[in-house]
């Protein structure tokens, strides 16, 4: 008998394991695999950004992400060899979350958290497995994978096997074959520059818990901390035509003995060191038919700013209650036509934002040198130290204003706060908005009064209704007194009626085929 399943997962990075964690806590059956046996300790992405925080709250992953990783209080600039600038961060986006700082999590750590997790939900990824092909028809895929082992003779046995699935979603990187069976081009560039990166452990002052970013004409290395005064990861870019060694050759040593040097840093110990090239490419469609892509598979960029792997959980948990919705008959397929284009406009944009401000941060010529040497090191410091600066760099940064106000999904306004809006946080003395947000459901906020017809309304659609007694702090967020708010299951605004009343709610869910019973 062939297996089957209602998704298969291809891929198990932090997207693929998201994807598979929501899924199953949504109570849908899910199969992920992936091509590798384990996991590496060698992997790049650092940061854990507070919008992922805040979605990782639901699963109850936010606490031991942030008890087991490293906060930043602050980032140091150095150009030319130089200390320019030292500029506090700490709590840079307090009021705003409840996750108002910079997060290192190394992804090896993470993906153990999530996968380990993924195991007490009662579901294992099948390692040595890839995607053949897979042919779709009206009612799900057929996938022929392949698995891989070891012999005691140092061969390889391999051996086929079919899957049925419902779905099947790309979670296996910028080499997706999910993507390549869709025919789904992934146009952009590569960088001309070598990438870089390598854990260490030594000593010497900028090992001191901070983060680093020294500037030198084309070539740039970032420094951020694991802990408090011993460990780091250092990445970055080099002009190549500055190497002499084949790239297969290359150590730390030569990379970046200049940098290391006037930066006092003493390297007691390389744990790992890699280097890369880096692309920025955006696939031409997120989605054909029954077939999805998520994380890389979808969209990969400059590592500026740490986005990329923040952006694939975001895309995880954006498709999973859109899939778990559909599996579940309580909505209509056309539901998951909204996945593409909410994920792959942000996609598109960051993808953009990342190119341009790597391709800044690397340019030649004496204007770029002057504004890296002077202009940067001089105004940062002065612009940061205001709370209305310091919270716009920190809700892009973050990715706490990403939004779907144009998406098909989202209506109304009320107060300031538009459907497609992340439901903003507004702690009042004991109370918190956001702890209802731990249930992967349909839910209704209304901040002052509510309507007998809304509690009516709630109660016949068995939908929690949270009532938060008025306050200013909530003026202050942008919530319109007495009015009601409809958040969908990954906590984003679907409507938002100024009015109180349900009727509103009730044409939405019909006009979307959304049934809530």
């Amino acid at each position: 008998m062939i297996p089957r399943t209602e998704v298969l997962i291809i891929g198990a990075g932090p997207t693929g394991l998201t994807l598979a964690l929501w899924l199953t806590r949504q109570n849908v059956k899910v199969r992920i695999i992936d091509s590798k046996e384990a996991k590496p300790s060698t992997s790049r992405a650092l940061v854990i950004h507070a919008r992922t925080l805040e979605l990782y709250h639901q699963l109850g992953l936010a606490d031991d992400v942030v008890a087991n990783g490293h906060k930043i209080e602050a980032t140091n600039l150095w150009t030319e060899g130089a200390h320019r600038a030292h500029i506090p961060i700490g709590n840079v986006g307090k009021g705003l979350t409840p996750y108002p700082f910079i997060h290192i999590y190394p992804q090896d750590y993470h993906e153990r958290l999530l996968e380990d997790r993924l195991n007490a939900m009662g579901v294992t990824v099948q390692r040595n497995w890839e995607l053949v092909n897979f042919n779709e028809d009206d009612e799900y895929i057929m996938a022929e994978l392949k698995h891989t082992t070891e012999q005691l003779s140092s061969t390889k046995a391999e051996k086929t096997e079919f899957c049925q699935a419902t779905y099947i979603v790309g979670c296996d990187g910028a080499h997706s074959a999910v993507r390549r069976v869709c025919n789904i081009a992934f146009e952009g560039e590569t960088y001309p520059q070598l990438f870089y990166v390598t854990d260490i452990e030594g000593s010497g002052p900028t090992m001191n818990g901070e983060a680093h970013v020294s500037l030198n004409g084309s070539e740039f290395m970032l420094s951020l901390a694991y802990d408090q005064d011993r460990k780091a990861r250092l990445a970055g870019a080099v002009d190549e035509a500055h190497i002499t060694k084949d790239v297969s050759e290359l150590t730390l040593d030569d990379i970046l003995p200049t940098t290391i040097k006037n930066m006092e840093l003493q390297i007691d110990k390389v744990n790992w060191f890699t280097t890369y090239r880096v692309h920025h490419r955006l696939a031409a469609s997120f989605r054909r038919g029954r077939a999805f892509l998520a994380g890389d598979a979808a969209h990969i960029h400059s590592p500026v700013g740490g986005q990329g792997m923040n952006t694939g959980i975001g895309d995880a948990i954006n498709l999973a209650w859109k899939i778990a919705t559909v599996v579940h008959g309580k909505a209509d397929a056309s539901l998951l036509d909204s996945y593409d284009p909410e994920r792959r406009a942000f996609a598109s944009i960051l993808v953009n934002t990342t190119d341009r401000a790597f391709t800044n941060l690397v340019a030649k010529g004496y204007v770029s040198n002057f504004i890296r040497n002077w202009v940067l090191p001089t105004i940062m410091p002065i612009l940061t130290r205001f709370d209305r600066v310091q919270h716009r760099l920190f809700r892009g940064v973050s990715q706490i204003m990403l939004n779907y106000r144009d998406s098909a999904l989202s209506a109304g306004t009320a107060g300031y706060v538009q459907g497609g809006d992340r439901i903003p946080w507004a702690p009042v003395g004991d109370v918190d908005n956001f702890d209802s947000l731990k249930e992967i459901t349909w839910q209704v906020h209304v901040y002052g009064d509510s309507k007998r017809e809304m509690e009516d309304w709630c109660r016949d659609k068995h939908v929690p209704l949270r009532v938060f007694a008025w306050d200013g702090k909530y003026q202050a967020v942008g919530f319109g007194r007495d009015a009601a708010y409809l958040l969908r299951p990954d906590t984003y605004v679907a409507v938002a009626e100024p009015s109180g009343l349900p009727e509103r709610f009730e044409q939405y869910l019909e006009e979307k085929g959304i049934r809530l019973v």
